[in-house]
C-alpha cells in the first residue's frame, strides 16, 4: 500500500464534508421532501465511508514522526482512537446505504436509512472529537507544522516559530535574559532574513537594554526594496534614539518616515511622535 500520510490533512477535510453534508441530506430525505436528497445522501455517505478508510490509513502512516516528539505520544493516541471510531462508524453507514440500494423491500430500506442517519450522527460526533484532538496535536504540540514534509527548511520554520513565541512569553513575564537568549538563537538560524535580523535588533533594545548597539546594528541594516522592513527599521531607530534620550533625533526619523509612508500609516506615525512629547 503506498504511503499517503502526507495527504492526511486533505483527506480529513474531505471526510468531514462528506459526512456532515451526507447526514444532513439523509435527514432531509426521511421527511419525504426534496426527493433528490435521497440519492445525493447515498452517494455522499458511500464515498464518505471510502474516504474515511483512507483517512485513517493516512493518519496511521503519518503518526510516526509526530509520535516521536517528546511528550506528544498520549495526544497522538487519543487522536488515533477517535479517528478509528469515526472510520468504523462511517464504514458502517456506507454499508447501510449500499444495502438500502441493493434490496427492494421498502420497509427494510427505510429502516436501513434510519440506521444510517442515526449512525451518521454518531459519526459526526466522532469526527468532531477526532478533529478536536487533532487540533490539540497540531496547535499545542506542533504535531504537523514543520515535520510533515521532512524538509529541514520546514523544521527550521517550526523551530523559529517556537523560539519567537516563547521569547515573547518570556519578555512579557519579565524574563528578558531568557528572551534575549532565545532571540539570539533565532537570529543564528535565520541570519539572512530581514525580519529575523530586525527581531534580533529589537531584542538588543528591549531585552538587553543596549540602545547604542541597536543603533549601530540599524545603521548597518539595509532593507533594500523591502518596504515593510524599511518601515520597521525606522520605528526601531526612533525607539532606540528615544531609549538613548535623543528625542529630537527620534522625532526627525519619524517625521522623515511620514513623508514616505502611505496614508494609512500616518496615524501610527503621528501617535509615535505624540508619545515623544512633541506636536504634529
Amino acid at each position: 500500500m503506498p504511503d499517503i500520510g502526507y495527504y492526511h490533512p486533505q483527506l480529513v477535510h474531505f471526510a468531514v464534508v462528506l459526512c456532515i453534508v451526507g447526514v444532513t441530506f439523509r435527514l432531509i430525505s426521511l421527511t419525504g421532501k426534496a426527493p433528490w436528497t435521497n440519492q445525493a445522501a447515498a452517494g455522499l455517505l458511500i464515498v464518505g465511508g471510502v474516504v474515511a478508510f483512507f483517512t485513517a490509513m493516512s493518519g496511521q502512516q503519518a503518526h510516526g514522526p509526530v509520535e516521536s516528539i517528546p511528550g506528544v505520544a498520549k495526544a497522538v493516541g487519543e487522536h488515533e482512537d477517535w479517528g478509528h471510531i469515526a472510520r468504523n462508524i462511517l464504514i458502517l453507514v456506507a454499508l447501510a446505504e449500499l444495502l438500502a440500494i441493493a434490496i427492494t423491500n421498502k420497509a427494510a430500506v427505510k429502516g436501513l436509512r434510519i440506521v444510517s442517519v442515526l449512525a451518521g450522527l454518531g459519526g459526526a460526533y466522532a469526527i468532531f472529537e477526532t478533529g478536536e484532538h487533532g487540533g490539540d496535536l497540531v496547535y499545542e504540540y506542533g504535531g504537523g507544522p514543520g515535520i510533515r514534509s521532512g524538509d529541514p527548511a520546514d523544521a527550521t520554520h517550526l523551530l523559529v516559530a517556537g523560539l519567537y513565541t516563547r521569547a515573547m512569553a518570556d519578555r512579557k513575564a519579565g524574563d528578558k535574559e531568557g528572551a534575549a537568549r532565545l532571540i539570539t538563537e533565532l537570529g543564528r538560524r535565520m541570519p539572512n532574513d530581514n525580519s529575523a535580523r530586525l527581531v534580533v535588533i529589537e531584542s538588543q533594545l528591549k531585552d538587553q537594554g543596549d540602545a547604542t548597539a541597536a543603533l549601530a546594528a540599524l545603521r548597518g541594516f539595509d532593507p533594500g526594496d523591502d518596504r515593510r522592513s524599511g518601515f520597521r527599521k525606522a520605528f526601531l531607530t526612533a525607539d532606540a534614539y528615544k531609549a538613548a534620550g535623543h528625542l529630537d533625533s527620534a522625532r526627525a526619523v519619524l517625521e522623515e518616515l511620514k513623508k514616505k509612508a502611505p496614508p494609512q500609516a500616518a496615524g501610527r506615525i503621528d501617535q509615535a511622535i505624540k508619545d515623544l512629547g512633541g506636536s504634529y
